[in-house]
């Protein structure tokens, strides 16, 4: 009986979380920022994924609640019905705003240094600890033998030590 009173709980908190997570996805886009035309619409729907919101952390302009990603959404949505390609608006944006706006900004220019860092640490960080364990390889020489007084001494020492 517990466990089916458990696993109902279980059920209705996984259905509540799920609610909340599609109304806040629902409440981003207003009604009067809908288009007419569904083909229109949902490619204004793309565009606003690759678009990073300017004020809000790593929320794309779809799903951001500042007045900012309104404006935006409303912008993109104005130069699709006037026929600009979805190129053409990305870039219009990207103007404005620079390229922060874009999730994967251009590999080239300085953003190569960008998109080039991280293999180049990497492998930096592979190679230097590949040459510290062949040093600490080569450094570790067996110690030397002991002479016939210091083997004589130790053995008394053990001696000395046992009684």
């Amino acid at each position: 009986m517990k466990a089916r009173m458990g696993a109902r709980m279980g059920a209705r908190a996984t259905l509540a979380m799920l609610a909340v997570v599609l109304a806040q996805a629902a409440w981003s886009v207003q009604p009067d920022e809908v288009l007419a035309d569904p083909a229109l619409e949902h490619r204004a729907r793309q565009i606003g994924q690759v678009l990073r919101c300017p004020v809000c952390q790593g929320e794309n302009i779809d799903e951001s609640n500042a007045p900012i990603s309104r404006d935006l959404r409303l912008y993109v949505r104005e130069r699709l019905t006037e026929g600009d390609s979805d190129a053409e608006v990305i870039a219009a944006v990207t103007q404005r705003f620079g390229e922060y706006v874009l999730f994967e900004p251009k590999a080239e220019g300085a953003n190569l240094l960008l998109y080039w860092a991280g293999p180049v640490m990497a492998l930096l960080a592979a190679l230097g600890a590949w040459l510290f364990l062949r040093r600490r390889q080569t450094d570790a020489a067996p110690p030397p033998a002991l002479s016939a007084d210091e083997r004589a001494q130790l053995d008394r020492l053990l001696r000395d030590q046992d009684s």
